[in-house]
């Protein structure tokens, strides 16, 4: 790259800075008096106006000054060669707080707090999905003399409860080997595999607990496995409330888009599958690069948690497109690894 496209990155990246810091549109003779760019203010100004025949900025109506673009900010994203991680205090602060949580929901709530409050924006955390959790453990519980409790407990700590109505009460003795029939049949086993085991599970029961087999069997695959019950952590809402102006009038559809949750699952589980730009395992989509039109002026900082064997959900934060991405990136990337130790090693 030549030194005159370097220079022009350079004014890029401080313009692109000082509008996410001020959220006022950039001059040349600020980008003088703040940035160490060796150049005079005719020279910042030339540049300044390729940067906008390209796409870059923008200038507002309402001043001289330029305001970065979404294709400046993905410039700006995908030339940040390195985060500066957190400080090691905040690293064991995270740690620490994360390390307190007592069951999964615990550490969910705690991870959707910490992210807001390092991030100033809407943090999200994804429940871990059933399909790539293992079967710790399967109780059936009897609530009446015919319905049922299955509770189904992963590897990760998720907890998932469905009750099965049936047609004829149990003896303590059928449910007793009902409980071990569809218990044996799906420990230890990854969602997938469980769901071919059960399957074959009424076949063994015995016709006097044969139909009550089968309906444990028709709820477990169906709900638990072949419909798993995607869910979310939202926390920081009421952050979106000071950016409003960021979203030009848009605010009310990003706020009914994270009450729905269906978009924001779908672009986690994009973006655990595309992966597109960020470095440390983070990705960034800005803008309409998020092709949801219900969130049109948001970013969304994202990640997955678990471990090297078994991803087990996404994480990130959804703010207006004007977020510090740097240190947004090394907060989101943070939470992520140690959500990830924690309940891989749950």
């Amino acid at each position: 790259m030549s030194s005159t496209a370097d220079r022009r990155t350079d004014v890029l990246r401080a313009i692109v800075s000082d509008y996410i810091a001020s959220h006022e549109p950039v001059g040349s003779k600020t980008l003088v008096d703040r940035h160490s760019l060796g150049v005079s203010s005719a020279t910042i100004r030339n540049d300044m106006a390729v940067l906008e025949a390209e796409g870059f900025i923008v200038q507002p109506h309402t001043s001289s000054g330029r305001i970065p673009t979404e294709k400046g900010y993905r410039h700006f994203v995908d030339s940040i060669e390195e985060i500066t991680p957190l400080s090691r205090a905040q690293r064991r602060a995270i740690q620490a707080f994360l390390e307190g949580a007592v069951d999964l929901d615990d550490v969910l709530r705690r991870a959707v707090r910490l992210l807001s409050q390092l991030t100033r924006q809407v943090a999200v955390v994804q429940y871990p999905v059933l399909g790539s959790c293992t079967v710790r453990h399967l109780e059936v519980v009897s609530l009446a003399p015919t319905r049922l409790l299955l509770v189904l407990i992963t590897d990760t700590g998720r907890v998932d409860q469905r009750t099965v109505e049936l047609a004829a009460p149990l003896t303590d003795g059928d449910l007793s080997e009902l409980r071990t029939l569809l218990s044996e049949a799906v420990a230890d086993k990854r969602l997938s595999e469980a769901s071919k085991a059960l399957t074959a599970t009424p076949e063994r029961a015995r016709p006097d607990y044969r139909d009550a087999a089968e309906r444990c069997v028709t709820v477990l695959v169906e709900t638990l496995v072949e419909q798993p019950d995607d869910r979310i952590v939202l926390g920081g809402t009421a952050n979106l409330t000071r950016s409003a102006a960021d979203f030009d009038g848009s605010l009310r559809s990003v706020l009914e888009a994270l009450e729905e949750q269906v978009v924001i699952l779908r672009l986690l589980s994009a973006a655990q599958s595309v992966g597109m730009g960020g470095p440390g395992g983070v990705t960034v989509q800005i803008g309409e690069e998020t092709r949801a039109a219900e969130i049109r002026g948001a970013s969304v900082v994202s990640s997955v948690y678990g471990s090297e064997r078994q991803m087990l959900g996404g994480m990130g934060v959804l703010g207006p497109t004007r977020m510090d991405y740097p240190g947004t990136i090394a907060s989101v990337a943070a939470v992520a690894h140690y959500v990830g130790e924690i309940l891989s090693g749950h």
